[in-house]
């Protein structure tokens, strides 16, 4: 069975068309079971107890590290237990929204989820997992100079081992049709 990692970044709960877009991408896994996570809820920055906490090891923790890495624990873990993960991300400002960027760093750690070798050359530990990922734009297409979201997004994922990572955008008047048919296009 597959085990789907929904993340929803929009701002907007109603009426989002790449939350619309998730849930038609996820629909067409009837089977799968389903965990999602609304960064429009909220999510924190990382602060000193964060970064103090990583740079611990874990034999060392204290109480305050481990609740200072508990919401990061928990998002890691999320990740770690999917096979397929959808992320449905609003284009803001040629970028991706501020609460997608608050979760990739709770993601992002050292010795969790990437390590540097010897040598310094950097291996992801988040192999194995399939993105898709969709966006919603009112005039920024994939692949467009003034695109940020797919080049960043490729990047960080590639970083921490994720390769199999797939853009479905919607820009413009017609961006819902053609993203529809990129969505039946899908294999399950």
């Amino acid at each position: 069975m597959t085990h789907i990692l929904r993340i929803d970044s929009s701002a907007r709960t109603e009426g989002s068309i790449s939350r619309g877009l998730a849930d038609k991408v996820v629909a067409k896994h009837p089977d799968a079971t389903v965990i999602s996570r609304d960064l429009a809820d909220g999510i924190p920055h990382l602060d000193a107890a964060w970064t103090k906490a990583t740079f611990t090891p874990v034999d060392a923790r204290s109480v305050d590290d481990n609740a200072a890495l508990a919401l990061s624990d928990e998002i890691v873990a999320e990740v770690q237990a999917a096979d397929l993960i959808v992320i449905s991300a609003a284009t803001y400002n040629f970028s991706i929204p501020s609460t997608l960027k608050a979760w990739i760093d709770q993601l992002a750690r050292a010795g969790v989820t990437f390590r540097y070798g010897e040598d310094g050359t950097p291996e992801g530990l988040l192999t194995g997992k399939r993105v898709i990922v969709v966006t919603a734009s009112g005039g920024t297409p994939i692949g467009a100079p003034h695109d940020f979201v797919s080049p960043y997004l490729t990047f960080i994922l590639n970083f921490m081992g994720i390769s199999d990572i797939e853009f479905i955008s919607a820009t413009g008047a017609d961006g819902i049709a053609s993203a529809d048919a990129s969505i039946e296009e899908l294999a399950a």
